[in-house]
């Protein structure tokens, strides 16, 4: 008979919010499978864990699944770990899984701490449908078409960020969703847990001038507007607006969060109006 592979999810921060269903599989299990060996062994000598550990980096995924899926189809269990979290959410585990039942082997979820579900849990925005966005493109089309696409959603929407690139992200979500509420998560369930919940606006301003340390959860709310306004109607409010002498940059940005475009697609539309 074939083993079994079970993701294992690891804390977050806290180490007590290890389960103990982990424990007794990584106990019996032949072998883990970790992101990082490294950080892992830490982990697992602190609970008094000594397997054998191989490694599964993000990078070399596609390389190493195969030879860990031998060992399963040959009848071995095999634990997956990543360095924090639930396997396969922005962590290594989505191509080993989608290979392993490509083989018809058994694939076990033993689940725990994720930091999009805890950051959601506590933000204040509303947790009834929620939209995962993951880590967004860094720069250039790809990221602007993704924050389009949503850009309608009415369902909260989550991402993960980099601190360095913190201020510039909450900039560009401002632009493209305008000014919504949203919550910026940082070292979930760790001695410095904080979350901030403010206007995108506020969030951009703040994290511009400061860099934080820690993980990042980004949490901003859904779109709220009746229905998204027709082109004749948004440039008739841009026209008003900037008859008016009204700033092209903040008129786009409080007419994206009223009419359902997003900030970009306002401004330009301005940009050809004043030409």
């Amino acid at each position: 008979m074939s083993g079994t592979l079970y993701l294992v999810a690891t804390p977050i921060g806290n180490l007590g919010d290890m389960t103990s269903r982990a424990l007794e599989i990584l106990r019996r299990v032949a072998f883990v499978a970790c992101e990082d060996t490294r950080h892992s062994r830490v982990l697992l000598e602190h609970f008094g864990l000594n397997p054998e550990t191989v490694s599964l980096p993000a990078f070399a995924e596609g390389q190493r699944a195969g030879r860990i899926l031998d060992r399963i189809a040959a009848g071995e269990d095999c634990a997956l770990l990543t360095d924090a979290g639930s396997p396969g959410i922005s962590d290594p585990g989505e191509r080993l899984v989608a290979e392993a039942l490509e083989r018809g082997l058994s694939v076990v979820p033993v689940p725990g701490a994720t930091a999009l579900v805890a950051a959601l849990s506590a933000s204040g925005l509303p947790t009834g449908r929620f939209h995962f966005l993951g880590f967004l493109p860094r720069k250039g089309p790809e990221r602007r078409a993704m924050l389009e696409e949503v850009a309608q959603l009415s369902a909260t929407l989550v991402l993960y960020e980099s601190p360095r690139r913190l201020g510039e992200t909450l900039a560009d979500l401002q632009e493209a969703w305008g000014d919504r509420r949203a919550c910026v998560a940082r070292e979930l369930t760790k001695v410095h847990e904080e979350f901030v919940r403010a206007p995108l606006s506020e969030l951009a301003a703040r994290y511009g001038a400061e860099e934080p340390r820690g993980e990042v959860v980004v949490l901003v709310e859904g779109r709220t507007g009746e229905r998204r306004w027709s082109e004749e109607e948004l440039r008739r409010a841009l026209e008003e607006g900037l008859s008016r002498g009204e700033k092209l940059k903040a008129l786009s940005t409080e007419l994206a969060r009223r009419a359902g475009w997003s900030g970009q697609d306002v401004y330009r539309l301005g940009l050809n109006l004043k030409r």
